[in-house]
């Protein structure tokens, strides 16, 4: 077992106070924070709302994908990360897609909601296989990988917590909004998924703050591996040093030892 799977002796121990603030601003990071929730909005509202007023499939679908395109344009301008404008773009590409092939404007939701019934599997899957997903996403943004599996079990338990959390409420979501597919009209449909776009998704966040605040503090494991590669680093100039200072052809203390004791 090498040490950077050894368990910690300290993992039980909860967090100073300001590191609630660095849990909340990788929540932030890794969820793309006001700015990505807004980019995740504004296309399926666009959408709803030009086809509530003129019923144009053709419309409604090139505004969404031009506002998600126009979005993505900012991000670069601005030198921004782009994953969730991206994210955002390739969304609405494919309820496009899909709305243009079937020509039912309610095909522009349906790739959208397979990706929510799909990550909701993920999360429960996941967890009940020890690996929720949760931790797998926001391990690097910690900058603790996968150590929370072996070495800080109270984190794993957050994790497990968080994603059964994240599972059952995009569960829920699917619940409400797959009988609305089969059975209401396309602005119906627009109108409850827009609602339920920020409200669920900002209470899985709370309640994965909520659970890593109160976990034992993330083991950094790239500052570990920096540290062990240092010490690496000075033992080999402290010998080099040594090989240096030590004339050639002179028995070190070691060498003698060895041969009085072959001696005896």
């Amino acid at each position: 077992m090498t040490s950077l799977d050894k368990p910690t002796e300290d993992t039980d121990q909860t967090q100073p106070q300001d590191a609630r603030a660095v849990t909340e601003a990788a929540l932030f990071e890794a969820f793309g924070g006001v700015r990505g929730m807004v980019e995740t909005v504004v296309p399926g509202l666009l959408f709803v709302a030009i086809f509530t007023v003129n019923k144009d499939l053709h419309l409604s679908a090139i505004a969404a994908l031009a506002v998600s395109l126009v979005l993505v344009v900012v991000r670069l301008a601005m030198r921004d990360t782009v994953k969730h404008a991206f994210s955002g773009v390739f969304g609405v590409a494919f309820g496009v897609a899909f709305a243009m092939f079937t020509g039912n404007a309610k095909d522009f939701y349906l790739p959208g909601m397979l990706y929510t019934l799909g990550m909701a599997v993920a999360y429960i899957v996941t967890t009940l296989a020890g690996v929720p997903l949760i931790g797998l996403i926001l391990g690097p943004v910690f900058k603790e990988n996968l150590s929370w599996r072996t070495r800080n079990p109270g984190r794993k338990k957050a994790y497990t917590k968080a994603s059964w959390a994240w599972g059952l409420i995009l569960l829920a979501k699917c619940v409400i909004l797959f009988p609305l597919y089969w059975w209401a009209d396309t602005t119906q449909l627009g109108w409850v998924l827009v609602a339920l776009k920020i409200p669920p998704f900002l209470l899985a966040v709370w309640l994965t703050w909520v659970f890593l605040a109160k976990a034992p503090a993330p083991i950094d494991v790239f500052a570990e591996m920096e540290a062990q590669e240092e010490a690496e680093k000075a033992e080999k100039e402290r010998k080099a040093a040594l090989a240096a200072e030590t004339p050639a052809g002179t028995d070190t203390g070691e060498s003698h030892g060895g041969r009085h004791r072959g001696e005896a």
